[in-house]
């Protein structure tokens, strides 16, 4: 076993976690770190007879650690060493290191709070700073400070300024290893590259090979799609070079896994997303690529559920990457960006607990009896982003009034899934569509199956299935799974009929996980007491029925109104609006449910997954949230109010139909606000108005005291809204005599000075009587 930097501070490392029962160790990539301390651990009996728990933000890294520690003790992987992840568990009841992903471990510590079998945890990649990992630490420490004293807790970190860990776990004793690092040469661009990154990728491959590259290349890429892209780039270059080029993430199969990191009889192009950049060490490396990218976690604004987006790395893991260029010899990085570039990147990148969705998290930790806001977070998240987890797991149903966790939420909590994810499942099982459910959870966990999905063309819908292209985008999505099932997810086929297998079997994978965990669980009763195994439906209508109504009670506040019969412009209810996109099957349905959208930096979000449902479906699913109101509405065209009776979905109105406007109470306010905006003049003849106010004025001076003063323009408008009750048009109005309505309303010893003083008409000898002027 070859000598690694930490092995000489291990005895150290053993005795300060003995003495206080945790350490916070400081180490740059290579150091030995990830496989050294926890078996050190383990053979000191640090855990007292109990299993040592790693937790590794990656799956790939998990699976390849456990797999090296099992090697360097000459042990068989299962037996003293497993790994368990999310899609795979190696290890039984002789196994006493367990690497695992901090989704295991969440999920650990949800069924069992105290850790009985758990010795000492090492928290492993800290510095990266996952939401789950914070989560952990929490809760970890406050374990070890009560119920578990005895229970030993390491936190590990390649970049991230320890001091702040240690004081958080009550200064807890920090290690820094040094490592053992090479001078590496580091080469930025002149000036922004506009081509393609595997033509980049290619020509900075070529480069290395002609200065006479005497080791392998690892190449940093954001993601499996520029892994291909590169490798295909490559080939030419590979073949006159005689190099070896192999991708490296986590959809791989484990045998191609291992083939990138071991050595090799010849030269290797390793084509890798960041997990090479800390977790996994490949042994050769003299020279790095690195385009600068990766697929960092992030979150949809318009549903909350988890994404990857390829966004720039910070500075402090552009020097891990290059770093891994310095283990065993002077190196070289050739960076595909510009200096400039660089320095403008933030030093680190921001901790997920401070820019990630919180829903799931927030549910666990309120299944497990904490309060968010008062639990001991090692950094605070937004306290908007606490509100808002909190509103959408209430209004899921996971939560109830006072936050405690409903029946619904805890069925939720079988399924490692976005809170709505998790609903649309446990719905699924209620309905008896537990198995298809699995996929369409599946499907929106993970990226479109369908090649064509998100560029612009309508989408092609598979033809398994009679599906009523008008009504469903899940349903599309669905039978586009199906057919590459069909096809065994091989990737010519596949391609052939517009299909991803890559991302199939991505989904395929989620499924498989789902539908165990939906055998095991008991089928007594689904949410709201119903039952969980009556019979799926019979027909690809009902099937559509069943998962429109999944899709609903998981989006209930992405219900959307079409604007106009045949357009694509969406009313949202509670306010804001939306586009259908042109490859949605979904054309013609009044309302629907936007299940998924792109947030677009100018104009509406796009929907591009949107499955049609009705107004009865909405009062069933959700009868509380659906009201009936009259309203009064001045249509402009006729002058007159008229009132609507409207059933009404959070401010979508469903069904709308015409009352008289006396059941509306608001009707006259109505009236009387269009009739003050159109001027008091024009509900009376012309100049008969002005005339009784200037006769008024002229009383007024000559008879003070009796109330003609009061006759003005304001008790004008006054008259005019009384007049308004009972009254529904403007042709009503007039026709109400305003003149009439002020002069009726005056005092009598007032009218009798009008009349004596200011005479609308005076009599003349003859008979005649001529109005005054």
């Amino acid at each position: 076993m070859d000598a690694l930097p930490i092995d000489p501070l291990l005895p150290g490392i053993v005795d300060a976690v003995r003495r206080t029962g945790r350490l916070v160790l400081e180490a740059p990539p290579g150091a030995g770190k990830t496989t050294r301390v926890p078996s050190a651990l383990l053979d000191a009996g640090v855990a007292g007879g109990r299993d040592v728990v790693v937790l590794q933000p990656r799956r790939l890294a998990a699976r390849m650690a456990a797999r090296r520690v099992a090697d360097e003790r000459g042990e068989r992987l299962g037996d003293a060493v497993g790994f368990q992840v999310r899609f795979d568990r190696v290890g039984g009841d002789r196994t006493r290191l367990w690497f695992v992903t901090e989704g295991v471990l969440a999920r650990r510590l949800l069924a069992d709070p105290t850790l009985d079998g758990v010795g000492a945890v090492v928290l492993d990649e800290f510095h990266e700073r996952h939401l789950a990992a914070d989560v952990a630490l929490a809760q970890l420490r406050r374990l070890q400070g009560h119920a578990r004293p005895d229970l030993a807790l390491v936190v590990m970190s390649a970049t991230l300024d320890a001091e702040p860990v240690a004081r958080y776990l009550d200064d807890a004793p920090r290690v820094r290893s040094e490592g053992r690092a090479f001078a590496v040469e580091v080469e930025h661009l002149e000036r922004r590259d506009d081509r393609p990154l595997e033509t980049q990728v290619a020509a900075a491959v070529g480069r290395l090979c002609d200065g006479g590259l005497a080791g392998d290349v690892l190449v940093f890429l954001p993601g499996a799609a520029e892994i291909r892209r590169c490798t295909d780039a490559l080939r030419g270059l590979a073949a006159h070079h005689g190099l070896l080029v192999l991708p490296l993430h986590g959809d791989l199969p484990p045998d191609e896994q291992d083939r990138a990191v071991r050595r090799a009889d010849r030269r290797k192009v390793v084509l890798s997303t960041n997990v090479a950049e800390t977790s996994v060490t490949i042994d050769g490396v003299v020279a790095v690529v690195d385009a600068g990218l990766a697929r960092i976690a992030s979150f949809a604004p318009w549903s909350g559920l988890p994404t990857l987006r390829t966004e720039p790395v910070a500075r402090a893991a552009l020097a891990q990457r290059a770093g891994r260029a310095g283990r065993t010899r002077p190196g070289r990085c050739l960076r595909l960006l510009t200096r400039a570039d660089h320095d403008a990147r933030p030093a680190f990148e921001r901790p997920e607990v401070a820019r990630l969705d919180l829903a799931e998290t927030v549910l666990e930790l309120r299944a497990a009896g904490d309060d968010p806001a008062a639990f001991p977070w090692f950094e605070r998240p937004p306290e908007a982003a606490l509100a808002a987890a909190d509103a959408l797991l209430a209004r899921l149903g996971a939560t109830g009034p006072d936050g405690a966790v409903t029946d619904t939420g805890r069925r939720m909590l079988r399924f490692p899934l976005h809170p709505r994810l998790a609903r649309l499942l446990v719905e699924a099982e209620a309905r008896g569509v537990a198995e298809e459910g699995a996929v369409v959870a599946a499907l929106l966990a993970e990226r479109d199956v369908r090649r064509g999905a998100r560029t612009g063309g309508r989408a092609r819908v598979a033809a398994s299935r009679d599906v009523d292209a008008g009504h469903s985008d899940l349903l599309a999505r669905l039978d586009a799974f199906d057919e590459a099932a069909a096809l065994r997810f091989q990737p010519g086929p596949c391609a052939d009929r517009g299909l991803d297998a890559g991302a199939a079997r991505a989904v395929d994978r989620v499924r498989a996980q789902l539908e165990g965990l939906l055998r095991r669980a008991p089928r007594d009763a689904g949410p709201d007491g119903r039952r969980a195994s009556r019979p799926g439906p019979s027909t690809v209508a009902d099937l559509e029925a069943a998962l429109a109504a999944c899709a609903l009670v998981a989006f209930p506040d992405r219900v959307g109104k079409r604007r106009r019969p045949d357009g694509p412009e969406l009313l949202l209810a509670g306010g804001g609006t939306a586009t259908l996109a042109e490859e949605s099957v979904v054309r013609d349905a009044a309302f629907v449910v936007a299940v998924d959208a792109e947030e677009r930096p100018r104009g509406d979000p796009l929907v591009r997954t949107a499955v049609a449902v009705s107004p009865e479906e909405l009062v069933d699913a959700f009868p509380a949230r659906v009201r009936e109101e009259v309203v009064a509405r001045f249509v402009a065209d006729g002058e007159r109010v008229e009132a609507v009776r409207r059933t009404v979905y959070e401010g979508l109105a469903l069904e709308e139909a015409r009352v008289p406007a006396s059941a509306a109470p608001e009707a006259a306010a109505v009236l009387a606000a269009e009739a003050r905006r159109a001027g008091v003049r024009r509900f009376a003849e012309d100049g008969a108005l002005d005339a009784l106010l200037a006769r008024a004025a002229f009383a007024a001076v000559h008879a003070p005291g009796v109330g003609l003063e009061t006759l003005d323009e304001a008790a004008a408008g006054r008259a005019l809204e009384a007049l308004c009750a009972g009254r529904a048009s403007f042709a009503e109005l007039r026709d109400a005599d305003l003149v009439g309505a002020l002069l009726g309303a005056l005092p009598p010893a007032a009218r009798a000075a009008l009349e004596a003083l200011a005479p609308e008409r005076v009599r003349l000898h003859g008979g005649c009587s001529p109005r005054v002027a």
